[in-house]
């Protein structure tokens, strides 16, 4: 397996099935940005709430290959193993990625166990040797990063441009004030929201007065 992190957004995933992990599977998609097709005779009363929102499209009939026109990514979700691998069949037939539930070596991709702090992403995969050891490694690192990461994440993109942007520095020159923007104990003051100190150490670090939105950053505290 490659890893890769997919840009999905506004582009169409087809699932086909309408249980819980159709659901699991719909949900992680919404999260990526991404349009929903389901295709099933019936679905869950939370899919059946996205349906109502016109959050997701909702094609309530036995699946056929019409249902996969358009797609960018294919999950084959049922419980039907006949349905399953007519889904991977037309996928392919379609030059279409697919993920078949339960049959990892039927896919053309993984979905990790991931959690989401911002926009940084922590992704956990076991070529799908081990669902339940990806798991719990998640919920360890669900301890492990809290929201601060994701304060973290922004703040940095806060900086990267006006950095990057420096034409009197070299490359290694602005690589070695990341390094130092990245102070020890940056989480511990995101956390504490010591913002005057972030201010002064990143002041420290830049050598110049440093005009950032801070007040965005506080509104974005657990």
């Amino acid at each position: 397996m490659y890893p890769v992190c997919l840009n999905i957004s506004g582009k169409l995933c087809v699932v086909i099935g309408g249980g819980r992990i159709a659901e699991r599977k719909i949900l992680g998609i919404l999260a990526g940005s991404g349009s929903v097709r389901v295709v099933s005779l019936a679905i869950t009363s939370a899919l059946h709430e996205l349906v109502s929102r016109e959050v997701i499209e909702w094609r309530e009939k036995p699946y056929s290959s019409i249902d996969l026109q358009d797609a960018f990514l294919v999950f084959a979700a049922t419980n039907s193993t006949d349905v399953q691998s007519a889904v991977l069949r037309d996928a392919h037939a379609a030059g279409m990625l697919v993920n078949v539930v339960d049959n990892p070596a039927a896919c053309d991709f993984q979905v990790p166990a991931s959690i989401r702090r911002g926009d940084l992403t922590v992704s956990v995969a076991t070529k799908g040797k081990s669902p339940a050891l990806a798991a719990m490694v998640k919920r360890q690192l669900e301890n492990d990063f809290g929201a601060e990461y994701g304060q973290l994440t922004t703040l940095l993109s806060m900086l990267r441009d006006r950095i990057l942007a420096e034409e009197e520095l070299s490359h290694e020159e602005k690589k070695i004030l990341f390094q130092k923007i990245l102070h020890d104990d940056m989480v511990d003051w995101l956390r504490d929201r010591r913002w005057v100190k972030i201010q002064n150490h990143l002041e420290s670090v830049l050598g110049r007065p440093v005009d950032l939105d801070l007040k965005t950053l506080a509104k974005e505290a657990p």
